[in-house]
């Protein structure tokens, strides 16, 4: 079960990056931002699971600055929605 969900994880990351290469998803896109975040979240859950601190720091802030994209990106919407 652990390897699916990795593989799960994985996929979400590599989906994004893939998607963004081929100028489907851009890197400021809520898609884009909700597949890195999702995938890194449940990769560092099975980091931390594990106990693999090095994978864990890395997908812990990959998480992390997906998040704040995603909140970036969702305040501005707002913001232009309420001006506009």
């Amino acid at each position: 079960m652990g390897q699916a969900v990795q593989l799960a994880g994985s996929l979400l990351v590599l989906a994004a990056f893939v998607l963004s290469q081929r100028g489907i998803l851009g890197p400021r896109s809520v898609r884009y931002l909700l597949l890195n975040l999702v995938g890194a979240a449940i990769l560092a859950v099975q980091a931390l699971l594990l106990r693999q601190w090095g994978f864990l720091l890395l997908e812990g802030v990959w998480a992390v600055v997906a998040a704040a994209g995603l909140a970036g990106v969702l305040r501005a919407a707002r913001s232009r929605e309420e001006t506009g």
